[in-house]
């Protein structure tokens, strides 16, 4: 299948738009990584970490809210992406501290970005979702 200017399109790829130069095999993977980083916990775990290698406790201490199941999660997965590290001290006791990693430090102003613009319209977005509520009753 071909556009208007000639480009070729494989089937089930966008023709236009932002998704058009990502090949349609790679969609799928660009989701799931879009819902990785894209979580309400791996946001504030990278925006946290910017400060420098923390221990689990101050992690948990710092992102409140956040249960001891899903922080050990978004921990876990984060490392698994390549997004923060995980280094274990032969001490005792054991001492372990998460920092983030060349990609993860790629991503975090693109966070802070985010978290900070959410910050900035907290109260507007709060007022559209009470009218919402109250159109809808």
């Amino acid at each position: 299948m071909e556009t208007a200017d000639g480009a070729e399109v494989t089937a089930g790829a966008a023709a236009i738009g932002p998704c058009a130069a990502i090949p349609a095999e790679h969609m799928d993977f660009i989701r799931q990584t879009l819902d990785r980083v894209g979580d309400k916990w791996s946001l504030l775990v990278i925006a946290v970490l910017e400060s420098g290698p923390l221990r689990y406790t101050e992690l948990q201490r710092q992102i409140p809210g956040i249960s001891q199941r899903m922080l050990s999660l978004t921990l876990r997965q984060l490392q698994q992406d390549g997004l923060i590290t995980r280094t274990a001290y032969a001490e005792v006791p054991p001492r372990v501290e998460y920092t983030l990693a060349p990609l993860g430090r790629g991503l975090h102003e693109i966070v802070t970005s985010l978290i900070g613009w959410a910050a900035d319209h907290h109260d507007e977005i709060r007022a559209h979702r009470e009218r919402a509520a109250t159109a809808g009753s």
